[in-house]
């Protein structure tokens, strides 16, 4: 089952944001995509942060209030963001991700995003090697 990689099961195309986005741009982005959060990518596509939902929420509050001028998506994105790469394990990952509240891990090979796996894309992958075992007994 550790055999089961990342690349195998993740996003080869992830929706991901430009750094040089405004606040307010990836909140329309995340409702028209329906995304809770997206990598945030600089123009060399080398991954530069993740943001969420909770992230703009803030913000959005505070446009909303005062009128004020939309901030940059670099003011509420997370930088420490947790990645993985394609070569990784599947099971491993996804004992991580059993321990943290992310949902989505961003795949970088030499500091590119080169994919996005889920919580939902890792439990698929999962429950078919499992049905594979079930039906080869």
């Amino acid at each position: 089952m550790h055999s089961i990689l990342v690349k195998d099961y993740m996003d080869n195309n992830p929706h991901a944001i430009k750094d040089s986005a405004t606040v307010r741009e990836v909140v329309q982005f995340l409702l028209k995509e329906n995304l809770s959060g997206a990598p945030v990518i600089d123009k060399s596509k080398c991954l530069v942060g993740f943001v969420s939902e909770q992230d703009c929420m803030k913000e959005v509050l505070n446009d909303a209030f005062y009128c004020d001028e939309s901030p940059s998506v670099a003011t509420v994105m997370t930088k420490s963001v947790i990645t993985t790469t394609p070569e990784a394990s599947i099971v491993e990952l996804a004992e991580k991700m059993a321990s943290t509240a992310s949902r989505n891990y961003p795949v970088v090979k030499d500091g590119l995003l080169v994919g996005l796996i889920s919580r939902n894309r890792i439990l698929h992958a999962i429950i078919e090697y499992n049905e594979d075992c079930y039906f080869h007994h």
